[in-house]
């Protein structure tokens, strides 16, 4: 099979987060010849031997279907259910894999296909594979294959959920003044994030925007009640020169107006591995521009245990999880041609 023959046969494997046996099963089929362990749906590829350990990273899932038609190839692009984010990932990983120069060259090369990617941060497949099969942690370096538009994207922003609440007291709506509309008082505050510009942070001289959105919001029990209570969902999203810690103190800074913040799930943001040599490689294979990571990837959960980790994809990132998603089939040669000589070239 093409690249893209691979890649629309993956599509047709529907994958939406908590379906992804079908596509385990079927990679788990394709290497006969290849160490092969299992956790669940979550599968790695090889094994570690004498040789530096490096691994291709990739999540099986997919956001919901919004009707797109079948997978299928147009005007030089695939189209599909995933085909940026990221199974046009996935396609590269298992032709790499595919690869005996590769396999023969001066790496030992390791895929990890993982679950769950795209649900809750609690389930993600990728946590428990590293429990499961410890040597992953001994890895030399990773490339997490997200979409990045075929960029190096270093590093990666942390992120934060917290529930702000704004209170007030029910009332009739014919007399509101007998209340306090919890809606109402949060205008002001809603306001000013509407107006607040991304803050530009410069981390390893790459430009992370720090950003505060509302991205849910609930209040009021009836249309002729004055709502008690209005309930905002804030998501922060923090370049990686803050910890975790750091980046709640400034979202509760931020929340100050409100009457009880509560921080729902966290996830720390991911340093830059700067002076690594196989980074240093890497870019010099790929010709890639290095760019910040606007955005939180696995990449986190890897550099936390230690595994130096990039992301390099040919997923475009401005169509992951539109409804007419579609990624640029040159783009799948161009991410394993570079790839291949960074595992192979001397």
């Amino acid at each position: 099979m093409t690249l893209t023959e691979t890649l629309i046969h993956l599509i047709e494997i529907g994958s939406v987060t908590g379906n992804e046996k079908e596509l385990t099963d079927h990679l788990a089929s394709r290497w006969s010849d290849r160490p092969i362990a299992r956790n669940g749906n979550n599968l790695v590829v090889g094994a570690s031997g004498d040789r530096p350990l490096v691994l291709l990273v990739g999540h099986l899932d997919t956001v919901p279907y919004q009707g797109q038609p079948p997978a299928h190839l147009a005007d030089g692009r695939v189209n599909g259910v995933g085909a940026s984010d990221m199974k046009s990932g996935l396609a590269v990983m298992v032709h790499l894999l595919d690869d005996s120069d590769i396999a023969e060259g001066q790496f030992d090369v390791v895929g990890l296909f993982y679950d769950r990617e795209e649900g809750p941060a609690a389930d993600n497949g990728l946590e428990p594979t590293l429990d499961a099969f410890p040597w992953l942690g001994e890895a030399d370096f990773a490339i997490v294959m997200e979409p990045t538009d075929l960029e190096l994207q270093l590093g990666c922003q942390g992120v934060l959920n917290a529930t702000v609440t704004f209170g007030g007291r029910s009332a009739h709506s014919a007399r509101p003044w007998l209340g306090e509309n919890a809606v109402t008082k949060a205008g002001e505050w809603l306001a000013m994030l509407h107006h607040r510009a991304p803050e530009p942070f410069l981390v390893s001289g790459l430009e992370y925007l720090e950003v505060f959105s509302v991205t849910t919001a609930h209040g009021g029990i009836a249309r002729n009640v004055i709502p008690p209570s209005f309930e905002i969902n804030l998501n922060h999203r923090f370049p990686p020169c803050f910890t975790l810690e750091e980046a709640e103190h400034r979202l509760r800074e931020i929340a100050q107006p409100a009457d009880e913040v509560v921080v729902l799930d966290r996830a720390p943001a991911a340093p830059v591995p700067e002076g690594h040599p196989l980074l240093d490689r890497l870019e010099r294979a790929t010709g890639a521009p290095r760019t910040p990571k606007q955005a939180w990837t696995d990449v986190a959960r890897l550099t936390a245990r230690g595994i130096p980790a990039v992301n390099y994809g040919p997923g475009e990132v401005a169509q992951a999880h539109q409804a007419t998603e579609s990624v640029a089939a040159a783009n799948l040669d161009l991410a394993m041609a570079a790839m291949k000589r960074f595992l192979t070239e001397a």
